[in-house]
């Protein structure tokens, strides 16, 4: 195997395909990336952990065709480092040798045929426009829990009727959900599936750059998963087993109050109270007319208050959030404004964006907020 390939291609593929590599790999070879150099100027490069696979494609000149195994991490690193000029790669005997300007490295190979086969993509179900995506990914994830005890909050439930995707999120504190339109293979499709979060991120941050992302997906069989192709890169990932908990309902139907407020300059307000927050202990909200009121602190400790313009509907109502899950709430809105609705003052606010003051909300990106009982 001899093979030419630009510094900055080689990096970005190696890059990307190891990124999901175990650091401490059941069996060694998962520890490898597995490179294949056809005849036909196509370099390919794979990786897969049992769980996620990675696949990426790059055009090269290939001199001799062939496949070899290498550490992905070290490979990664290296690429990284190189100067900026064409690599030679070459395989001499039981190891590969990799030529770049004056930098010589030589790197072992590992078997290639105990090497696992990546899974098969399932038929595509649809695509996404790249950048509705990245947007809706990126909204949601911040609610999925990052405690690997419970498996399944770690996980984005996607739901799939027709023309619509809807993606939710809970850690259990905090719901996110955000619909979008898509456009399916099949205009009945109807399915659910429960997505890695971390997966999603990753396409979410990785596969964008192509004008849309090609979804398929397989939930019947014994290897149910999802997979994602957009740019000459292809992921599949495993989906997470068990039955999502019937979050929708936790939306109230209808809401007695609510206050509309600059999101800019309540996500400004809420960083500076919550610097005298210590850990665990809420910012408070209190919304009256023409205002609201932020706070932080009590008794002996360091305090902070900073009032606010915001417009109130129904009666006034004091509330107090983890700042951390109000301001990652706040920060996933793109509208100028946000709407937060109340039922009650220990119930579950939902914030919404709003792109005027007088306007009505987008109800496209809901987020759901537990509240924090508070002395006084």
């Amino acid at each position: 195997m001899k093979f030419r390939v630009e510094r900055d291609v080689l990096s970005e593929a190696v890059t990307w395909t190891a990124r999901s590599l175990p650091t401490r790999p059941p069996v060694p070879v998962l520890a490898g990336v597995r490179l294949e150099a056809d005849a036909d100027g196509t370099l390919t490069l794979s990786s897969f952990d049992y769980e996620v696979s990675a696949r990426s494609e790059v055009p090269a000149d290939v001199e001799s065709a062939g496949v070899v195994l290498v550490s992905g991490r070290l490979l990664a690193d290296i690429c990284k480092a190189l100067p900026a000029k064409p690599v030679d790669v070459d395989l001499d005997g039981s190891k590969v040798v990799l030529t770049c300007g004056a930098s010589r490295f030589t790197l072992l190979t590992m078997p290639v045929d105990d090497y696992p086969a990546l899974p098969g993509m399932p038929d595509v179900s649809g695509s996404i426009e790249a950048g509705v995506l990245t947007e809706a990914v990126a909204q949601v994830t911040i609610a999925a829990s990052r405690d690997e005890t419970l498996p399944l909050l770690t996980g984005v439930r996607m739901e799939i009727e027709g023309e619509k995707v809807t993606l939710l999120a809970t850690d259990r504190y905090r719901l996110a959900m955000r619909e979008l339109t898509w456009h399916p293979a099949s205009p009945s499709i109807s399915s659910a599936a429960l997505v890695r979060a971390r997966t999603l991120s990753d396409v979410a941050k990785s596969m964008t750059s192509a004008g849309s992302v090609n979804v398929a997906l397989a939930t019947e069989g014994p290897a149910a998963l999802i997979g994602f192709e957009a740019g000459g890169r292809r992921t599949t990932s495993l989906l997470v087993e068990g039955d999502y908990p019937p979050v929708r309902r936790l939306f109230p139907e209808t809401t007695t109050t609510h206050a509309v407020v600059g999101t800019h300059v309540l996500v400004e307000a809420a960083r500076r109270v919550s610097l005298v927050a210590e850990r665990n202990t809420p910012i408070r909200l209190t919304f009256s007319e023409g205002q609201v009121v932020l706070e932080a602190g009590q008794g002996d400790d360091a305090q902070a208050s900073e009032a606010l313009e915001a417009t109130l509907t129904g009666e006034e109502i004091t509330t107090a959030f983890n700042p951390h899950y109000l301001l990652d709430g706040l920060g996933a809105l793109t509208t100028p404004f946000v709407r937060m609705s109340f039922t009650h003052p220990s119930k579950p606010a939902v914030m919404t964006g709003q792109g005027s003051l007088e306007g009505d909300d987008d109800p496209e990106f809901r987020y759901l907020l537990m509240p924090i009982r508070f002395a006084g």
